[in-house]
Protein backbone atom coordinates (compact mmCIF):
# COMPACT_ATOMS: atom_id res chain seq x y z
CA UNK A 1 0.00 0.00 0.00
CA UNK A 2 1.41 3.39 -1.02
CA UNK A 3 0.36 6.47 0.89
CA UNK A 4 -0.30 9.64 -1.11
CA UNK A 5 -0.75 12.97 0.65
CA UNK A 6 -2.67 15.52 -1.40
CA UNK A 7 -1.70 17.82 -2.98
CA UNK A 8 0.99 15.57 -4.45
CA UNK A 9 4.10 16.27 -6.51
CA UNK A 10 4.21 15.21 -10.16
CA UNK A 11 7.37 13.15 -9.52
CA UNK A 12 5.55 11.05 -6.91
CA UNK A 13 2.71 10.31 -9.33
CA UNK A 14 5.10 9.37 -12.14
CA UNK A 15 6.54 6.65 -9.89
CA UNK A 16 3.17 4.84 -9.70
CA UNK A 17 2.36 1.94 -11.99
CA UNK A 18 -0.74 -0.02 -12.94
CA UNK A 19 -1.58 -2.38 -10.08
CA UNK A 20 -0.23 -0.18 -7.29
CA UNK A 21 -2.59 0.07 -4.33
CA UNK A 22 -2.79 3.53 -2.80
CA UNK A 23 -4.29 5.22 0.23
CA UNK A 24 -5.16 8.90 -0.16
CA UNK A 25 -4.95 11.51 2.56
CA UNK A 26 -5.87 15.14 1.94
CA UNK A 27 -8.17 17.08 -0.33
CA UNK A 28 -10.33 15.50 -3.05
CA UNK A 29 -12.92 17.33 -5.19
CA UNK A 30 -16.02 15.58 -6.53
CA UNK A 31 -16.95 16.43 -10.11
CA UNK A 32 -19.38 14.78 -12.47
CA UNK A 33 -20.80 15.65 -15.90
CA UNK A 34 -22.07 19.19 -15.27
CA UNK A 35 -18.93 20.15 -13.35
CA UNK A 36 -16.66 18.85 -16.11
CA UNK A 37 -18.65 20.66 -18.78
CA UNK A 38 -18.38 23.86 -16.75
CA UNK A 39 -14.61 23.46 -16.28
CA UNK A 40 -14.10 23.05 -20.03
CA UNK A 41 -16.52 25.74 -21.23
CA UNK A 42 -16.05 28.42 -18.53
CA UNK A 43 -12.66 27.55 -16.96
CA UNK A 44 -13.72 28.83 -13.51
CA UNK A 45 -10.95 30.03 -11.25
CA UNK A 46 -12.81 29.29 -8.00
CA UNK A 47 -11.95 25.58 -8.24
CA UNK A 48 -8.38 26.00 -9.50
CA UNK A 49 -6.56 26.09 -6.12
CA UNK A 50 -8.35 22.93 -5.00
CA UNK A 51 -7.38 20.93 -8.10
CA UNK A 52 -3.72 21.95 -8.59
CA UNK A 53 -1.69 18.77 -7.91
CA UNK A 54 -4.89 17.27 -6.51
CA UNK A 55 -7.62 14.77 -7.25
CA UNK A 56 -11.00 14.72 -8.96
CA UNK A 57 -13.42 12.06 -7.76
CA UNK A 58 -16.15 11.00 -10.19
CA UNK A 59 -18.84 10.83 -7.56
CA UNK A 60 -22.33 12.15 -6.96
CA UNK A 61 -22.34 11.95 -3.18
CA UNK A 62 -25.34 11.73 -0.91
CA UNK A 63 -24.84 14.51 1.64
CA UNK A 64 -26.65 15.31 4.86
CA UNK A 65 -26.71 18.71 6.52
CA UNK A 66 -26.10 18.33 10.24
CA UNK A 67 -27.71 20.49 12.96
CA UNK A 68 -24.51 22.53 13.28
CA UNK A 69 -24.70 23.41 9.57
CA UNK A 70 -21.83 21.20 8.46
CA UNK A 71 -22.23 18.66 5.68
CA UNK A 72 -21.59 14.94 6.15
CA UNK A 73 -21.16 12.37 3.41
CA UNK A 74 -23.68 9.55 3.77
CA UNK A 75 -22.78 7.67 0.58
CA UNK A 76 -19.93 8.45 -1.79
CA UNK A 77 -19.38 5.65 -4.27
CA UNK A 78 -17.66 6.14 -7.62
CA UNK A 79 -19.65 6.80 -10.74
CA UNK A 80 -18.80 5.52 -14.22
CA UNK A 81 -15.83 7.53 -15.44
CA UNK A 82 -16.03 7.05 -19.21
CA UNK A 83 -18.77 9.71 -19.32
CA UNK A 84 -16.06 12.28 -18.61
CA UNK A 85 -13.77 11.14 -21.44
CA UNK A 86 -14.77 14.07 -23.70
CA UNK A 87 -13.62 16.53 -21.00
CA UNK A 88 -10.99 14.92 -18.79
CA UNK A 89 -7.83 15.47 -20.82
CA UNK A 90 -8.54 19.18 -21.11
CA UNK A 91 -9.47 19.44 -17.42
CA UNK A 92 -6.28 17.64 -16.34
CA UNK A 93 -4.11 19.92 -18.44
CA UNK A 94 -5.90 23.16 -17.55
CA UNK A 95 -6.02 22.53 -13.80
CA UNK A 96 -2.91 20.30 -13.41
CA UNK A 97 -4.92 17.49 -11.84
CA UNK A 98 -2.77 14.50 -10.77
CA UNK A 99 -5.39 11.88 -9.91
CA UNK A 100 -8.71 10.94 -11.44
CA UNK A 101 -10.75 8.60 -9.26
CA UNK A 102 -13.77 6.64 -10.46
CA UNK A 103 -14.84 3.26 -11.74
CA UNK A 104 -14.63 1.51 -15.07
CA UNK A 105 -11.61 3.31 -16.47
CA UNK A 106 -11.23 5.90 -19.19
CA UNK A 107 -10.11 6.13 -22.79
CA UNK A 108 -7.05 7.07 -24.84
CA UNK A 109 -7.40 10.85 -24.50
CA UNK A 110 -7.30 10.64 -20.71
CA UNK A 111 -4.44 8.14 -20.83
CA UNK A 112 -2.45 10.57 -22.99
CA UNK A 113 -3.23 13.40 -20.54
CA UNK A 114 -1.92 11.22 -17.71
CA UNK A 115 1.34 10.87 -19.64
CA UNK A 116 1.57 14.60 -20.41
CA UNK A 117 0.74 16.08 -17.02
CA UNK A 118 1.92 13.28 -14.76
CA UNK A 119 -1.38 11.81 -13.70
CA UNK A 120 -2.99 8.48 -12.87
CA UNK A 121 -6.46 6.98 -12.90
CA UNK A 122 -7.38 5.39 -9.60
CA UNK A 123 -10.10 2.76 -9.58
CA UNK A 124 -12.34 2.93 -6.50
CA UNK A 125 -14.51 0.00 -5.52
CA UNK A 126 -18.07 0.24 -6.75
CA UNK A 127 -20.78 -0.86 -4.33
CA UNK A 128 -18.88 0.44 -1.30
CA UNK A 129 -20.49 3.89 -1.14
CA UNK A 130 -21.03 3.92 2.62
CA UNK A 131 -17.52 2.67 3.38
CA UNK A 132 -16.00 5.27 1.07
CA UNK A 133 -18.15 7.99 2.66
CA UNK A 134 -16.57 7.06 6.00
CA UNK A 135 -13.21 8.06 4.49
CA UNK A 136 -14.54 11.59 3.95
CA UNK A 137 -13.66 13.16 7.28
CA UNK A 138 -14.74 16.70 6.44
CA UNK A 139 -16.55 18.66 3.77
CA UNK A 140 -14.44 21.80 3.56
CA UNK A 141 -16.52 23.65 0.96
CA UNK A 142 -19.14 23.19 -1.70
CA UNK A 143 -19.34 25.18 -4.93
CA UNK A 144 -22.26 25.53 -7.36
CA UNK A 145 -24.69 23.69 -5.07
CA UNK A 146 -27.71 25.83 -5.99
CA UNK A 147 -26.85 25.88 -9.69
CA UNK A 148 -25.96 22.19 -10.17
CA UNK A 149 -27.63 20.33 -7.29
CA UNK A 150 -26.14 17.95 -4.73
CA UNK A 151 -24.84 15.17 -7.03
CA UNK A 152 -23.28 17.54 -9.59
CA UNK A 153 -21.83 20.22 -7.28
CA UNK A 154 -18.13 20.55 -6.56
CA UNK A 155 -17.67 19.05 -3.07
CA UNK A 156 -14.25 19.82 -1.61
CA UNK A 157 -13.57 17.05 0.88
CA UNK A 158 -10.76 16.03 3.20
CA UNK A 159 -10.23 12.26 3.04
CA UNK A 160 -8.27 9.84 5.17
CA UNK A 161 -7.21 6.37 4.05
CA UNK A 162 -9.30 6.49 0.87
CA UNK A 163 -8.21 3.36 -1.00
CA UNK A 164 -7.96 2.51 -4.66
CA UNK A 165 -5.88 0.80 -7.33
CA UNK A 166 -3.95 2.51 -10.12
CA UNK A 167 -5.38 1.22 -13.41
CA UNK A 168 -3.93 3.90 -15.74
CA UNK A 169 -0.49 5.42 -15.18
CA UNK A 170 1.73 8.23 -16.44
CA UNK A 171 3.95 5.76 -18.32
CA UNK A 172 1.10 4.82 -20.66
CA UNK A 173 0.01 1.67 -18.85
CA UNK A 174 -3.71 0.89 -18.86
CA UNK A 175 -5.27 -2.16 -17.27
CA UNK A 176 -8.49 -1.31 -19.13
CA UNK A 177 -6.75 -1.38 -22.52
CA UNK A 178 -4.97 -4.64 -21.62
CA UNK A 179 -8.24 -6.33 -20.62
CA UNK A 180 -9.92 -5.11 -23.83
CA UNK A 181 -7.03 -6.31 -26.02
CA UNK A 182 -6.92 -9.70 -24.27
CA UNK A 183 -10.70 -10.09 -24.60
CA UNK A 184 -10.61 -9.30 -28.32
CA UNK A 185 -7.80 -11.80 -28.84
CA UNK A 186 -9.71 -14.51 -26.99
CA UNK A 187 -12.87 -13.69 -28.95
CA UNK A 188 -10.99 -14.00 -32.26
CA UNK A 189 -9.50 -17.33 -31.16
CA UNK A 190 -12.94 -18.66 -30.25
CA UNK A 191 -14.44 -17.53 -33.57
CA UNK A 192 -11.54 -19.05 -35.53
CA UNK A 193 -11.99 -22.38 -33.73
CA UNK A 194 -15.62 -22.76 -34.84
Amino acid sequence: MKRLDLPVAEERIRELRVGDEVALFGRVVTARDAAHKLMVEKRPDFIRPFLQDGAIYHCGPVMKREKDGRWRAVAAGPTTSIREEPYEAEVMQEYRVRLIIGKGGMGPRTLEACRKVGGVYLHAVGGAAVLLADCIREVEQVFMLDELGVPEAFWVCRVEDFRGVVTMDAAGGSLHRTVLDDSRKKRDELIAAR
